[in-house]
This record gives structure tokens, sequence and C-alpha cells, in this order.
């Protein structure tokens, strides 16, 4: 039987190929994916879930960090790349390259993954796809500007 570490660095080998077809083989009826956008419920969901990715980001690509395993856990940092081409948590396709860092946490048993769970740094996203403005650009100043001045005038509301 493989290690996980074997296991993982196999699961994003064809993650990179975009072959799911060869991932159910990890995946079964019992594992849960805990997505940002989604959480997803057994193989055919979570085949789907990368299908759609895969269509969303052109040249999907994800290079693993590190990694480290204990038990039947294991944390994988990576970086994933791409070019925005269709919708990613609800935003329409910008042609915007992509670059973001995220750690995915799997709980693997006899060979299978139990579940996984999968954080990313949302933000630095919708910076790059220009949904949210430049960290320290006039714009951001202006939107923290307006939302510090709605917090303060609902916490007045609230005193009163």
């Amino acid at each position: 039987m493989k290690s996980n570490t074997e296991q993982l660095k196999w699961v994003f080998e064809r993650l990179n190929a975009h072959d799911t077809d060869s991932l159910r083989a990890v995946w079964n009826d019992q594992t849960v994916e805990y997505f940002p956008d989604r959480t997803c419920y057994g193989a055919d969901e979570i085949a789907q879930w990368f299908e759609e990715k895969f269509a969303a980001i052109e040249g999907f690509r994800l290079e693993v960090i590190s990694m480290v395993d204990s038990g039947n856990d294991a944390l994988v940092h990576w970086r994933m790349t791409g070019r925005h081409v269709g919708t990613v948590l609800g935003v329409s396709g910008t042609g915007r390259s992509i670059e973001v860092d995220g750690i995915d946490h799997f709980v693997l048993k006899d060979g299978f993954v139990v579940s996984n769970t999968v954080v990313y740094d949302q933000l630095l996203f919708a910076r790059q796809i220009g949904l949210m403005p430049p960290d320290g650009s006039p714009l951001e100043r202006v939107l923290k500007t307006a939302f510090n001045a709605k917090t303060r005038a609902l916490s007045l509301v609230r005193k009163n």
C-alpha cells in the first residue's frame, strides 16, 4: 500500500492531467470534499466540481509546495495557477491570470480519501481577477473608509 504522501503526489499528478476518471480510484461514495464554494459528496460530485474548475481556469495547475502527514491526516500546501476564463466562486471569467496558494487537509484511510478540506486565499483571488481593488490602492482606501463609516454609524444606532 502507498504511503499517504505517495498517494497524494499521485492525486496531484492526476489533477494536473485533468484526469478525474483515474481519481475515482481514491474517491468513493463516502468521500466528502469541503471546497470554499460548496461541499461535494461522493466521487461523481467531486469529479464534476473539478471538471467545472478545469473548464473555468484555463491551464489549471497545482504545484505542491510541501506535504506532511501523520497517521490518517495529511496537509498539502499548493499553488494554483491558470487563467480565469469561466465562472469561479460565482464570478464570470475575466481572462486574467491567477496564482493563489492554498492548503488541503486530507483524511485518508485504506487507500481512499475520507475527507478533504480546501482553504485558499480568496481575497487574493478576488484582487487578481479585478473583483476587489489592489491592496493599498486609493480605491481600497475609499472602500475601507466607507465601510468604517457605516460600522461607526451602526454602532451609534445600536447604542440608542
